[in-house]
């Protein structure tokens, strides 16, 4: 079991033997001496566009325990105010397939994803990922609908699960955001927006999951 940490700088913090930072986005920031993404197989050089999807990425090519997971250098899956342990993460997937993030609700009793996301990024970019969605994965077409015009998120990219069921999940990912990258242009986006890929991969994730059998466990993310 291994839980990789994506860090963009140094940190201070005493975690369960089982997490090890990762820094994303080496491949184009000064080192700061924690394994990077840019080994291997890798799309470090994305990480402006993709924040911590390039440790997801890398993590995908280049790893093969058996149970792994992405949490952020600030942000853990949490009980009772405690970074999950190697015991805890072990019970809860004999009783489940995926550990992702606790659902918030889109800000306002009745904004669904899709309209909180037209009033903080470019709505167009999420029509256009359901476009791209519709060709590649057509079978995935209800599950868009439903996950767009509900006010339910899981935020951040984080999930725990085994190797196998993450690889899954990326092969499923990346191609659809790899072919958004050919379709929109991010020139003129603010350097905050330039984060796009990012910000869909978390409307993703509840996407691919309506479409699946696994059993999911939501867990409480604490930010230290």
């Amino acid at each position: 079991m291994k839980i990789y940490v994506m860090a963009h700088k140094k940190f201070n913090l005493e975690l369960p033997h089982i997490y090890t930072p990762l820094q994303v986005g080496a491949a184009i920031n000064d080192e700061i001496g924690y394994p990077k993404d840019n080994t291997g197989e890798n799309i470090s050089s994305k990480n402006k566009n993709y924040c911590e999807l390039t440790g997801l990425y890398w993590m995908w090519k280049n790893t093969s325990e058996e149970i792994t997971g992405l949490c952020h250098y600030r942000r853990y899956f949490t009980i009772d105010g405690q970074i999950l342990t190697e015991s805890q993460i072990k019970q809860l997937l004999s009783n489940y397939d995926i550990i992702i993030p606790q659902s918030t609700f889109s800000p306002g009793d009745s904004i669904s994803v899709f309209s909180h996301y037209c009033q903080n990024h470019y709505g167009n970019d999420l029509i256009e990922c359901g476009k791209v969605i519709h060709e590649l994965a057509p079978s995935y077409n209800d599950a868009f609908q439903l996950a767009i015009h509900c006010n339910l998120l899981s935020p951040t990219n984080m999930m725990i699960t085994r190797k196998n069921i993450l690889d899954n999940y990326c092969e499923w990912l990346f191609p659809i955001l790899f072919a958004l990258e050919n379709r929109i242009d991010i020139c003129n986006y603010s350097d905050y927006q330039k984060r796009i890929f990012g910000f869909l991969g978390e409307r993703l994730l509840r996407v691919w999951i309506l479409n699946q059998k696994y059993r999911v466990k939501e867990i409480a993310i604490t930010k230290i």
